[in-house]
């Protein structure tokens, strides 16, 4: 074969252009934009926000079409002038944003805004993130409707006798909270069919015949509207006089029928738009859920609408299901209506239970003959408007959205969407952060809604998707950089069918030696790593069941990385060359790690009641002794009498820092148990002390049980000592002196007479002594008598006798 030196001169250039492509994807390590599958312009900008593309007629290698694909700064060190990079970048746009309103009554009540901006337009380039701050302030005076919705079954009668003056009550207190308020009224009982209620003929007109505690009763019904929303209170007095209870025969009630009615039926209810919309939901009973309605027969779910008849009753009672509560969740929200269930204590967990599946409610206990309804009511009703909950309306698939609260301590709170303990008119802030995670068909033009639990006001977000590039626009055909046989768009060309090659130069079906080595990754590797064909210097990567396979040498695919439960990157991510680039919200290898932190926020707003640290969405307790979901649970730890303390002050005796808000109900969750003498011999309970205001000690004790509960045991009345008495004081000190003293006199009378006694005995060892040594001197003789001293003696003694005579 003869030499030639183009042909050898052409290896060289091939050679030296691999080996600089090759250490060139070395040295940028992980660049995920050369790294990638991005054979267009358009597939450049959706692989990562980071990557640009070079769409300059003479820029790089002819025949790496990735190349032009790369970080924006590795494009200007290559050459690439800066009008000639395609690398768009998401923006925000305010269209509408008028200012807060301060007060919802009067002149301007139907101009009341209470979130702010209002309209905003979004353009976005997958990956890019990018941000918003939306405002919300519950204004003063606002406009309340309140549609009191009541259970007439026979077991609601005391009920029924309780409230029958409640409207001029209630209205007086609610005025004391709005001054433009209206009450309606309505009542239901359930489906009136088999097995629901009783149907047979002598039932038909007198449910209750036959039954001796109560002989006569109206016919059940499913619900009736009796008084639309009026500022006549007195009408809701008449109306309620006018009622009767009626019997069905199943404990569960037709509840959810109404409420459904009660909301979708705006205009026959009277439900104003600019107003505040409470619904109070009384009943002492569960209700019928969807697919109960199947036990009578009804097997065509519930659509959702309106079916009131001419005499204000449901009618569409006996043909249609029970509704869900997610269709119930639906039309409350898109109604702006708060749901306040007034239910007995027996059923609180229940109903608190569906306060999570539906927003915008809350529950609270209504007494057995409804005495403390006015005050469930207002009490509701100012724990509604302690907080703000946003919700996100139509969300497109691809977006995802994330949320950042500042409350009124003015602390972000990344991950929360709500805000608690507020005061009328008090105003917080979110940050919400928008990130496209891919491109939908050109053109297309998306839209969601972001908007308080129970507001009329809303933030209306338009999206557009910047996706395709500017150069595209200069498009040629039939171009002669390209042979004349393909597009040149963006500095690329794109081959008529049955040609390729960096200028279309080549057929398909080409091969030759001189080609082969620029299919290799390396040398003695297979070529294109033995998952494509080498045609005119370039790889065409094989077809995959699995997935695609791409890159330069086909060494990439997206569907070789890390999976979680057989999921790839857990549905949280994208697959890319081996590795998952996990969406916003999510870490970790296979992306199965969430970094909300929402789930793991206990009840007084801390993360993880400050005893440990959220994981993946999930508490993980670090104070010896932590336990619970967010480790609210803790007997040992040395806080847990205080933060127990504060429930018991607040709950027993309305004291301490939690009586003078709202929170004492909602964090203080614990039972309560009040005895005349604390037991203190449980292992497993703490004791605890505190000394009251009045110098007293309470004394309480607190224990977890098995089912999770957590229990306090406290003394009715903290232990106070009784004051001593003035007199008893002073005999107890007289007394204590005078004992002292006879004290002192017998201890000085027994030190005198042992000295007394020893000093005696003293004496008399002293004097027998003296005896012994008189009886026994050696010195001593015995004097001795003579006869003529006896006889001078004689004669002297008579002589002088007889002088003296």
């Amino acid at each position: 074969m003869m030499w030639n030196p183009w042909r050898q001169l052409y290896r060289t250039a091939l050679g030296c252009m691999i080996l600089e492509i090759f250490i060139h994807n070395v040295a940028q390590g992980l660049n995920v934009c050369m790294s990638g599958s991005a054979m267009s312009c358009e597939e450049c900008l959706i692989i990562h926000p980071s990557c640009a593309w070079c769409a300059q007629e003479k820029f790089g290698s002819a025949r790496t079409l990735t190349s032009r694909c790369d970080l924006r700064q590795n494009l200007q060190k290559r050459g690439c002038e800066a009008h000639h990079m395609e690398s768009p970048s998401s923006s925000t746009t305010v269209v509408k944003s008028e200012p807060l309103s301060s007060k919802g009554s009067g002149p301007t009540q139907y101009d009341v805004i209470q979130i702010m901006p209002q309209k905003i337009s979004l353009s976005l380039r997958p990956g890019d993130q990018t941000s918003f701050k939306v405002q919300v302030r519950q204004v003063e005076d606002y406009p309340v409707d309140l549609y009191y919705l009541m259970d007439l079954s026979l077991s609601m009668k005391d009920d029924l006798d309780t409230i029958r003056n409640l409207g001029t009550k209630l209205a007086d207190e609610m005025r004391k909270l709005t001054s433009n308020f209206r009450l309606g009224f309505g009542s239901f009982v359930d489906k009136n069919m088999s097995p629901f209620s009783y149907t047979a003929r002598k039932y038909q007109d007198n449910p209750c015949n036959g039954y001796k505690l109560f002989p006569s009763c109206v016919p059940s019904f499913g619900f009736r509207h009796l008084l639309s929303l009026t500022d006549k209170v007195d009408r809701f007095n008449e109306e309620v006089q006018k009622q009767m209870v009626s019997r069905n025969r199943d404990a569960p009630e037709g509840g959810f029928d109404a409420i459904l009615q009660a909301a979708v039926c705006k205009e026959r209810i009277g439900w104003r738009k600019e107003a505040f919309h409470l619904l109070v939901f009384a009943t002492d009973d569960v209700p019928h859920l969807a697919l109960d309605g199947k036990l009578g027969g009804l097997v065509q779910p519930h659509d959702g609408e309106c079916h009131m008849n001419e005499k204000n009753e449901y009618s569409g009672s006996t043909n249609m299901d029970y509704p869900s509560l997610a269709l119930l969740g639906e039309k409350l929200a898109a109604n702006n209506i708060y749901l306040i269930f007034a239910v007995t204590k027996r059923l609180y967990v229940i109903y608190k239970n569906f306060t999570a599946l539906i927003p915008g409610t809350t529950v609270e206990i209504l007494d057995q003959d409804s005495k403390n309804i006015i005050q469930l009511i207002v009490n509701a009703y100012n724990n509604i408007r302690s907080k703000v909950e946003l919700t996100v309306w139509d969300q497109p698939e691809d977006l995802s959205l994330s949320f950042t609260a500042t409350c009124q301590d003015g602390q972000p709170l990344p991950g929360l969407r709500k805000c608690a303990d507020l005061k009328i008119g008090d105003t917080v802030s979110f940050n919400v952060s928008v990130d496209a995670r891919g491109c939908p068909a050109p053109g297309t033009q998306q839209s969601f809604t972001i908007k308080p639990v129970g507001f009329k006001d809303r933030l209306e977000v338009s999206v557009d998707y910047r996706c395709d590039c500017g150069c595209t626009d200069q498009t040629q055909a039939n171009s002669t950089h390209c042979s004349s046989i393909g597009q040149y768009t963006c500095g690329i060309c794109r081959c008529d069918p049955g040609y390729l090659g960096a200028r279309c130069e080549c057929q398909e079906g080409e091969a030759g030696s001189m080609y082969l080595s620029a299919c290799r990754q390396a040398e003695g590797m297979q070529i294109c790593g033995g998952r494509g064909e080498c045609s005119c210097n370039q790889c065409l990567c094989y077809d995959s069941e699995f997935g695609k396979i791409y890159g330069t040498f086909c060494e990439c695919d997206d569907f070789s990385c890390a999976r979680h439960k057989g999921i790839l990157c857990s549905g949280h991510g994208e697959c890319h060359c081996g590795e998952c680039k996990c969406h916003a919200g999510y870490i970790g290898d296979n992306c199965n790690c969430s970094t909300d932190t929402s789930s793991c926020v206990s009840d007084d707003g801390q993360i993880c009641s400050g005893r440990g640290s959220c994981a993946c969405g999930r508490c993980q307790c670090t104070e010896p002794g932590a336990f619970g979901d967010t480790c609210e649970k803790c007997p040992t730890c040395p806080d847990a009498c205080g933060t127990k303390r504060e429930c018991i002050e607040c709950r027993l005796f309305s004291s301490g820092r939690l009586s003078d808000n709202q929170t004492c109900q909602r964090l203080c969750k614990d039972e309560i148990i009040t005895v005349e003498t604390l037991k203190t011999d449980d292992p497993n309970a703490v004791l605890c002390l505190y000394k009251t205001e009045n110098e007293c000690v309470m004394k309480f004790t607190y224990s977890e049980h098995t089912n999770g509960m957590s229990v306090l045991t406290a003394l009715k009345e903290p232990e106070c000592g009784a004051a001593p008495d003035a007199m008893t004081v002073l005999l107890a000190v007289v007394g204590s002196i005078l004992l002292v003293g006879i004290v002192l006199l017998a201890i000085w009378k027994l030190v005198i007479t042992v000295h007394d006694r020893r000093e005696f005995a003293r004496f008399q060892s002293a004097r027998s002594r003296a005896r012994y040594e008189m009886a026994s001197n050696p010195v001593y003789k015995q004097p001795i008598s003579n006869d003529y001293v006896e006889t001078d003696f004689t004669m002297y003694s008579k002589s002088y006798n007889g002088a003296a005579h």
